[in-house]
């Protein structure tokens, strides 16, 4: 298990020193912030020491290394724009993107997981026919475009729920969440349900798929010889066996859910990273950019970490020492 995890952490950084390289270098190549932080009236002078504030008049190998120097301090500098730790002011708008992922991710879970039990479950009714039919919908339907027609009529012609902000939060350990609230629930729903409505649609086909692949299995067979109830033999046999790939799925889309956010928080204007991350990208606050994708990139590595565990411990044939 130790020697397991060892290479997990050490594939973990060279994963994590690759990003920082093409994160570097990729910002580099697509443009200068200089253009847009700078007004045309400034003169030579003040263009001059800006740029070296910025620490822009340095080789490209040297602003590169002493990139390296500020991430293993901790320390990826100023907003361009907001003149504020970059790393701070994503950390501040994190833990609602974080809040508004994992409800997503919840909600996949608690909608996908047993629509697809039922319609593998029995493949040839009405009522499966009319969840898979329907599931095509999830990979289809522009993500924007469900959110905008979410608000049109859950906030303005039923007026049901709040098409906007994240409405009433508490603290627990210094972070605010809205979940834990009645207002911050009714807030989180529109967003969450858009955000989830693709991953809803494939853990719904990957575990139909998974009950009907497993019911044809051998050992399914033998526990109805055994004289096992069809229920205990979907929830207790088929269900396991159904979860590995789930977990693989529902951990990648973590990641995936809270990467690609931007959209929805931009729609439902959720305090979260994501209007910040459009303004900076705007702008060419690479700090803030960096700062973002760095965070994104070391969730991902842990998440992945994660689903490699409960992959084991769902299927202990698995061996902790394999690569």
């Amino acid at each position: 298990m130790l020697l397991w995890i060892t290479q997990r952490i050490l594939q973990a950084i060279g994963v994590a020193f690759c990003m920082m390289v093409i994160v570097f270098f990729g910002l580099h190549a697509i443009g200068d912030p200089i253009q847009t932080l700078i007004p045309p009236e400034a003169t030579f002078e003040d263009r001059a020491r800006i740029i070296a504030e910025l620490g822009l008049d340095q080789p490209i190998h040297l602003q590169f290394l002493y990139f390296v120097k500020g991430v293993l301090q901790g320390n990826l500098g100023n907003s361009y724009v907001f003149n504020e730790p970059a790393m701070d002011l994503i950390i501040e708008r994190f833990p609602a993107t974080l809040e508004l992922a994992f409800c997503a991710v919840a909600l996949s879970v608690v909608i996908g997981l047993p629509l697809g039990m039922i319609a593998g479950n029995r493949p040839d009714s009405t009522l499966s026919k009319i969840i898979m039919n329907g599931s095509i919908l999830g990979f289809s339907l522009p993500l924007f475009w469900v959110a905008i027609l979410l608000i049109l009529v859950f906030g303005v012609t039923l007026g049901w729920l709040p098409s906007s902000g994240r409405g009433e939060t508490v603290e627990v350990f210094g972070i605010r969440w809205s979940f834990l609230t009645l207002d911050g629930l009714r807030h989180i729903a529109l967003p969450a349900f858009s955000l989830a409505l693709f991953n809803i649609a494939m853990v719904l086909r990957l575990t139909e798929a998974g009950v009907r692949e497993a019911k044809s299995s051998e050992y399914v067979k033998f526990a109805r010889a055994k004289g096992l109830s069809p229920r205990r033999i979907l929830l207790v046999h088929v269900l396991k066996n159904v979860l590995i790939p789930v977990v693989t799925v529902v951990g990648l889309d973590l990641g995936s859910t809270i990467a690609f956010s931007v959209v929805t928080e931009t729609v439902f204007a959720w305090p979260g990273v994501g209007k910040i991350i459009i303004d900076s990208i705007a702008a060419l606050d690479r700090p803030v950019i960096v700062s973002y994708l760095m965070l994104v990139v070391l969730l991902f590595v842990f998440i992945n970490m994660v689903v490699d565990i409960l992959y084991r411990v769902l299927d202990p044939r698995i061996a902790l020492t394999e690569n």
